[in-house]
């Protein structure tokens, strides 16, 4: 079970420029396509600015050297989200990659925060 944002892109509109982002282009379309850029846009959870919309306390999980996504996401993602003074947890394991860990230390670590988590959603 994951509840965080684990390995999403979430600057939809500037993922081509960040790391790795280039090689999705095939999947999820261009910003220099007028309609790949709408679509683009409509999924983007960075863009629009959450001003004004209700979010839940979210978790945004990363990992120091996910090679596929990059820190970069779920960085900005909490600058944004601390920009407008949304609640979140943030949480970086420097090992690991594009996964839970970098053993199973790690990875049980990482679960835990999860259900610790959730343990504290469902009790708020």
């Amino acid at each position: 079970m994951r509840s965080s944002l684990e390995c999403l892109l979430l600057d939809m509109l500037r993922y081509e420029q960040i790391a790795a982002g280039s090689s999705w282009v095939g999947e999820y379309g261009s910003v220099s396509v007028p309609e790949e850029r709408a679509f683009l846009a409509s999924i983007s959870p960075y863009n629009p600015t959450p001003e004004g919309r209700s979010l839940s306390r979210a978790l945004i999980f990363t990992t120091t050297k996910d090679d596929r996504v990059g820190p970069v996401h779920a960085r900005k993602f909490a600058a944004r989200l601390e920009e407008f003074h949304k609640p979140f947890f943030y949480y970086e394991i420097i090992e690991g990659g594009h996964n839970l860990g970098a053993n199973l230390k790690e990875s049980a670590e990482t679960k835990a925060v999860d259900y610790i988590y959730l343990t504290r959603k469902l009790m708020d």
